[in-house]
């Protein structure tokens, strides 16, 4: 295809999805693409193959110094983390959040990006790294708690530049990690602490998927932002939108795994690609004034 043809096919698409927002009642699901314009890596590359190795769920609660590699790693990960901040990209998607063009947001995220845009009632697939639940007896805290004890107990903790991951987490030496101390539960004093997300080897709690299904079934549309696919827990949304006849909107970086289940596919970058469609939303409904 040539490079002319290809432009023309991009822009046919594009008017496509401009036109699927414009009648609303979309549900948009949202994947680590959309949160790399604001620094946050995602998980693969162009070709869908994974970057990073996550803890798994089953390594992490096996033994207390699978912990201290995990929460030493994220301790030195998090500041720039948390500092990240929302991108054109987030606050598009607000925006039609705002204008009802949305039916729901659910987000594949654990980075909070989506709600420090102004975005309302987010469905976190996966959870929040904001949050920290105690896997003894099921408290929750604010991970901003947890990081100042954390700094307490670690006073002279080294912590030097290293590359962010998806996850808000660097890989840092093993000697580093094995002086690194552990805070604990305020309420029963279990070292078991995790952030209260899911984790690979994890399953999403059936009433959060209950929740995107209904949303989805209920909807004229799917369109998903930034997501590979790879993995089932947003892979199935868009399998059931295909299911019930949806047109399926991708518009991502690379090749994903719903490719075939598209009836509109985009490869641009988010953040621009998504303030242009809100700027001619916005002009549309200025011009209807």
């Amino acid at each position: 295809m040539t490079g002319y043809h290809q432009w023309m096919k991009e822009a046919h698409s594009l008017e496509r999805l401009v036109d699927m927002l414009r009648r609303g009642n979309v549900v948009v699901l949202s994947g680590a693409g959309l949160s790399t314009e604001s620094g946050i890596p995602d998980y693969r590359t162009p070709d869908g193959k994974r970057r990073v190795t996550p803890m798994m769920y089953g390594d992490f609660v096996a033994s207390a110094t699978n912990r201290q590699r995990y929460w030493a790693r994220s301790f030195v990960g998090w500041p720039r983390f948390v500092a990240a901040a929302p991108n054109d990209g987030h606050r598009a998607v607000t925006a039609m959040q705002q204008r009802g063009l949305l039916r729901s947001i659910i987000t594949q995220n654990v980075d909070g990006l989506h709600q420090r845009s102004g975005a309302r009632d987010v469905v976190e697939l996966h959870g929040g790294l904001e949050r920290v639940v105690c896997l003894q007896c099921g408290g929750l805290s604010a991970r901003i708690d947890l990081d100042r004890r954390l700094r307490e107990a670690n006073p002279d903790f080294a912590v030097a530049e290293y590359e962010l991951r998806p996850d808000g987490d660097v890989v840092l030496p093993e000697e580093s990690v094995r002086e690194f101390r552990l805070a604990h539960c305020l309420v029963c004093g279990s070292d078991l602490l995790k952030p209260d997300v899911v984790f690979f080897g994890e399953s999403v709690p059936k009433s959060v998927v209950a929740r995107c299904y209904a949303a989805v079934d209920q909807s004229d549309g799917l369109v998903v932002l930034g997501s590979s696919l790879q993995v089932m827990s947003g892979y199935r949304f868009v399998l059931r939108a295909a299911e019930h006849g949806l047109p399926v909107a991708i518009v991502t970086r690379g090749v994903t795994r719903g490719d075939a289940q598209a009836t509109i596919r985009i490869d641009a970058p988010l953040g621009e690609t998504l303030a242009g469609i809100m700027t001619t939303l916005e002009h549309e409904l200025h011009a209807a004034r």
